[in-house]
């Protein structure tokens, strides 16, 4: 499909609502994935740090 301008490919035929909006909500998902994952893994070690004996300390 060609279009002739800008306006003409963001508009996407009258769907262009509908299909950047879906691409904001999936960027949006994506990066709460990724924030969410990331203090699950801190939260993790931050647990396995506080269980594990100090290095160096003989039981």
């Amino acid at each position: 499909m060609q279009w002739g301008s800008l306006e003409n490919f963001l508009s996407m035929g009258g769907y262009g609502f509908y299909v950047w909006g879906s691409y904001v909500v999936a960027v949006v998902v994506i990066g709460a994935e990724i924030w969410a994952l990331r203090s699950r893994r801190r939260a993790a070690l931050g647990e396995v740090r506080r269980t594990q004996p100090a290095a160096g300390r003989s039981a």
